[in-house]
C-alpha cells in the first residue's frame, strides 16, 4: 500500500512538472544576435494563441527584476481604472518649475505625453493619487510579479522591492492586447492606444522602455511590448545587463533584429 502510495505521489510531482514547464524553444538567430552585439540578456516572444514561448536563455527569462519604468504601462492602466486620472488625455501633472533630469519632463502633462517621455515625476504623482492600500489591491488583481511594493508607493519599481520576469512580462502583455485583463475595455484600450510605436500596413509594434538602476550591482535595461499582425498578437520582453547608459539603444536595436528574425517585423 505504501509502495502505491510512493508511486501516485511521484506520478503527481512528475505530472505537475510538467504542466510547470514552459513551452519554451531556444531561436539560433537570436542567440546569434546577442553573440553579435556582446551583451548578456534575455529575449522572450510570447504566442497567446499557442500559450508558447521562443528566445534566447530560458532560464534568465523566468528570473525576476525591477520593472523600472515599464511599469508606466500598469501604473496608467491602474490610475484610469481607479479613477486617478479621467482619461489619458486629461492633464493631471503640472510641472511647478522643480529641477528635473530630462528637459523634456520640465511641463505639465497628460498620460499620452508622460509616457512618450517617460516622466518619472508625473508618474510618482499618479502613484500618490492613487495610494498604497488601491496599488496593492491592483498588483494583487494582475498578480504582477512578486507583488510586492515595500513602504513608499511612488518608488517600488524604481528601487524594489517589485521584480518581474520577461516571461510574467510577456503574459500580461499579451492579455492586455487581448483585452482580457481584469479592467474595463475602455481603459486597456487607452493604454494600447498610448503605447503605439510604429504602425505600417502590416504590423503595429507597442512598447515601454526601462532602466532599473537603483538597489542592484548590475543595472538592467528593458523593452516590452507586443505587436499586432494578422489579427494575432505577439507580446515579447528584452532584459540586459546595461551598466553604462551608452548603450540603452541596444534594447530596442536587439529587439527589433530579433522579432525581424523570427519573421513578426
Amino acid at each position: 500500500m505504501r509502495k502505491r502510495i510512493f508511486y501516485l505521489i511521484n506520478i503527481f510531482f512528475i505530472l505537475s512538472l510538467q504542466i510547470l514547464a514552459l513551452n519554451f524553444t531556444n531561436s539560433e538567430k537570436v542567440e546569434q544576435i546577442f553573440q553579435q552585439n556582446e551583451v548578456k540578456g534575455t529575449f522572450v516572444v510570447y504566442n497567446p494563441q499557442s500559450n508558447s514561448f521562443i528566445g534566447y536563455n530560458e532560464n534568465r527569462a523566468e528570473e525576476r527584476f525591477y520593472p523600472a519604468s515599464t511599469f508606466k504601462i500598469y501604473n496608467s492602466l491602474i490610475g484610469l481604472e481607479t479613477g486617478a486620472v479621467k482619461n489619458v488625455d486629461k492633464v493631471f501633472y503640472k510641472y511647478n518649475g522643480e529641477k528635473v533630469f530630462l528637459e523634456s519632463w520640465a511641463q505639465d502633462s497628460n498620460l499620452r505625453y508622460a509616457i512618450k517621455v517617460s516622466q518619472v515625476p508625473a508618474y510618482q504623482l499618479l502613484a500618490k493619487k492613487i495610494g498604497m492600500k488601491k496599488m496593492q489591491n491592483e498588483i494583487n488583481k494582475l498578480n504582477f510579479g512578486n507583488k510586492e511594493l515595500g513602504e513608499k508607493v511612488d518608488q517600488f519599481w524604481l528601487r524594489g522591492p517589485l521584480k518581474v520576469s520577461a516571461v510574467e512580462q510577456c503574459k500580461l502583455l499579451a492579455k492586455l492586447a487581448n483585452n482580457e485583463l481584469p479592467y474595463s475595455k475602455n481603459n486597456q484600450k487607452q493604454i494600447q492606444d498610448i503605447t503605439i510605436l510604429e504602425s505600417t500596413k502590416d504590423w503595429t509594434l507597442h512598447g515601454k522602455t526601462g532602466w532599473a538602476t537603483s538597489n542592484i550591482e548590475i543595472p538592467v535595461g528593458w523593452f516590452v511590448g507586443w505587436v499586432e499582425k494578422n489579427g494575432q498578437i505577439y507580446s515579447f520582453a528584452i532584459n540586459l545587463e546595461m551598466k553604462d547608459g551608452k548603450n540603452l539603444f541596444k534594447r530596442e536595436k536587439i529587439a527589433k533584429e530579433s522579432l525581424k528574425s523570427l519573421g513578426i517585423l
